[in-house]
């Protein structure tokens, strides 16, 4: 009996920490959030494609938001545009079928009916809807440097922000300035 009288004093005087992940438990799926169900719905990048971005080939959606600093022709806005919207339609289904199979492991846990069999086949099915997603977002990146020069390109990556002697200093247009201070470890 005194062992218990003992944690419970324990636990008084040394308030639990609460999980990073407290308020995440009344998500509809709680391994995405609002924001990555926003995300994947619109065809968004979600951060799928920064191994081509942060590599100096560009995608066509910030292309495009540029296109007068660049400065880019009308024929190239022009397939720009049409890559982006192939892909923007390719990277909507794969990221309705990625939610679908979120909401379907969810639905597992919460009715209780995941098995170990359950839980490896839903799990293979996630890792290659994500792992399409990701080839979609970064096959359309390929197809970029064939419409531009490579003084565009330069100009591009320059107007991002990625040959920048200090990008701490320096956050380019577009970025959340909070990311961008993480993945460049900023201080």
């Amino acid at each position: 009996m005194a062992m218990l009288g003992f944690a419970v004093q324990a636990a008084d005087t040394h308030p639990v920490k609460a999980s990073k992940y407290a308020g995440q438990e009344k998500r509809a799926i709680k391994s995405l959030s609002p924001g990555d169900i926003a995300e994947l719905k619109r065809g968004g990048g979600w951060g799928l494609a920064k191994a081509a971005e942060l590599n100096g080939v560009p995608g066509p959606v910030h292309l495009l938001e540029m296109k007068d600093e660049i400065p880019l022709d009308d024929g190239q806005v022009s397939a720009l545009s049409k890559t982006y919207e192939r892909m923007k339609a390719q990277a909507i289904r794969q990221g309705e079928r990625l939610i679908a199979l979120e909401r379907e492991l969810e639905s597992h846990f919460q009715n209780r009916t995941i098995t170990d069999a359950i839980l490896r086949a839903t799990l293979h099915s996630i890792a290659e809807a994500r792992k399409e997603l990701r080839y979609i977002h970064l096959a359309t990146h390929l197809k970029t440097p064939e419409i531009l020069s490579p003084d565009q390109i330069k100009k591009y990556n320059a107007l991002r922000g990625y040959d920048d002697p200090d990008p701490c200093a320096n956050i380019p247009q577009g970025h959340d300035a909070k990311m961008w201070r993480k993945h460049n470890r900023c201080r």
